[in-house]
């Protein structure tokens, strides 16, 4: 019964999600439209250099964190994209709670990889060019409300200083028709999404928000970055019931 449960509400936030794609979008335009998909955005001009031979974590906010994890789980280099919520605290974690857009959360992916084979700059390009539109304030197309605001969590100095630098070097190329407005904060604690939030889109691509909105994206970073697309999805293991 439990299960069931997950999935109903699983199905009530893709339709919740659905009307809002025909009050709020206009006719023909999709997730993967803003960021400009016939070419990727210029690579960081600041970036990190890998130290000793373990993985790195950054922690990404932008929109609705099924597009957001599936997109990095086809990315080379990527070994986790766990779904979850950051910028609150620990107590209102919770979907039901978030959603009210008055925790403090975003709704965020926190992303483990292999700096020596995908860097933490090259990421960010990938999050710009086919992830987010960084351009959007507090929402993602559909989805409105500060827990779907475009943001990097970083969680050292020095991925805040990349960050910070790679947003100045776009919009100083003015690599989108309006100002970027992707916050850089603070990690504040990542907490994982509830069980039936990981995965969604390799799990439900038939779901209407995910064929609209998410599917376009895959499809992008497989277009512009052919070298880090990977076909088969790095998914995330059983959180729990």
């Amino acid at each position: 019964m439990r299960n069931s449960r997950k999935s109903w509400r699983a199905a009530a936030v893709c339709a919740a999600a659905l009307l809002g794609l025909y009050l709020a979008v206009p006719f023909g335009e999709t997730a993967a439209k803003g960021a400009g998909l016939d070419q990727p955005l210029p690579a960081p001009l600041v970036d990190e250099t890998p130290n000793g031979s373990g993985t790195e974590t950054l922690i990404l906010a932008g929109g609705c964190f099924w597009g957001v994890q599936g997109v990095f789980q086809h990315v080379r280099g990527v070994v986790n994209a766990v779904s979850g919520y950051d910028g609150g605290t620990a107590g209102t974690a919770q979907y039901e709670v978030v959603s009210t857009g008055v925790t403090g959360h975003a709704e965020s992916v926190r992303i483990t990889y292999d700096p020596h084979v995908i860097s933490y700059g090259h990421l960010l390009q990938i999050f710009f060019s086919v992830t987010t539109d960084p351009t959007q304030l507090d929402q993602q197309y559909p989805d409105r409300g500060t827990q779907y605001r475009s943001e990097i969590f970083a969680t050292t100095p020095e991925q805040a200083r990349i960050a910070k630098a790679y947003i100045a070097q776009l919009d100083q190329a003015k690599a989108f028709p309006k100002a970027i407005v992707t916050q850089v904060g603070q990690d504040s604690g990542f907490y994982p999404a509830e069980a039936y939030h990981q995965n969604f889109l390799t799990l439900h691509p038939d779901s209407p928000y995910i064929a609209a909105f998410d599917l376009p994206k895959i499809k992008a970073l497989q277009t512009v970055f052919p070298t880090a697309f990977r076909p088969d999805p790095v998914l995330v293991a059983k959180l729990g019931s």
